[in-house]
């Protein structure tokens, strides 16, 4: 058998997860798409799907066989289509890993018009907080503020994200509203636990930095979840603008020394190191930078 068409197959089954939508996708009988599998499973001496009347699912050594696939099957593609000078429309599934804080309208906004130009392209998109495996979890893309590269990684800066000092009116009736960055010592602060758990920060402060060090009354690694505590009265909190620009617009909150603590930080693209790039991801980054994602975003 065509064993390259027998990876195609393959490939289509794990996306699909349906014998009948890959064999309608290929133009070919679902019991064909089935002996396509067998003979990939039969040249590996290992099962690749778990198949059962209602699911398909892959099995950890097709996991990892297709992680290894995928970018030799999508090369092939923009490889043949260079030499013919045709272009790749972008299509297959894109998984991305994103901070939960920009689960937001604005970025819904520009997910949609991404989706209207590249119909073929199935946007999988994780919001987490937690760190995850870009290669070892089959993702294509991750985008991260603090990051520390692993070994096979590149990353794009993409540009910056500003964040907010914030605190309820509420609050602030309670706590006298600090004139000074000093003010703000020892005071009830909700903590973002992947960058401060200890409350001791080091803000940007006029021409300099000044450091801060703030009692923690919460800590935890969901943003929404810090910013609606400030919004009840807790304390300070710190956070992006996309996730606190609506509850300051709509007086849930006040914006604390907003002339002089500034904090902003880059916002990465990151993806595996290949010698080339999926039309899928390249449309997807071109898009955003296009857009003039982050700071437009606003």
């Amino acid at each position: 058998m065509d064993t390259l068409l027998s990876l195609r197959v393959l490939d289509a089954v794990a996306e699909l997860k349906s014998f009948v939508g890959a064999a309608e996708r290929l133009e070919m009988s679902p019991a064909m798409a089935t002996k396509h599998v067998k003979h990939i499973e039969a040249r590996l001496k290992a099962r690749l799907l778990n198949r059962t009347s209602r699911s398909v699912s892959l099995t950890e050594a097709g996991s990892i066989y297709l992680q290894r696939m995928r970018p030799l099957l999508e090369g092939l593609d923009e490889a043949e289509a260079q030499i013919s000078q045709t272009g790749v429309r972008p299509s297959g599934r894109l998984r991305v890993s994103l901070p939960v804080w920009m689960a937001t309208v604005s970025f819904a906004s520009l997910v949609t018009r991404y989706g209207e130009q590249y119909p073929d392209v199935v946007l999988e998109l994780d919001f987490s907080a937690r760190q995850i495996g870009l290669v070892e979890e089959g993702f294509d893309l991750a985008i991260r503020v603090a990051m520390s590269l692993e070994p096979g990684l590149i990353a794009r800066k993409l540009g910056l994200v500003q964040f907010k000092m914030v605190a309820s009116p509420a609050f602030l009736e309670k706590h006298e509203p600090p004139e000074t960055i000093e003010a703000l010592e020892n005071s009830p602060f909700l903590a973002y636990s992947q960058v401060s758990r200890d409350g001791h920060l080091r803000l940007p402060f006029g021409e300099g930095h000044a450091e801060v060090q703030f009692k923690p009354v919460l800590i935890s690694s969901n943003e929404a979840f810090l910013m609606q505590c400030a919004c009840e009265g807790m304390g300070y909190t710190i956070l992006p603008q996309w996730l606190v620009d609506g509850e300051l617009a709509a007086g849930h909150l006040v914006h604390v020394l907003g002339n002089e603590v500034r904090p902003a930080a880059p916002l990465h693209a990151v993806y595996p190191d290949r010698s080339f790039m999926p039309a899928k991801l390249r449309s997807f980054l071109d898009f955003l930078v296009s857009a003039g994602f982050p700071e437009k975003m606003s």
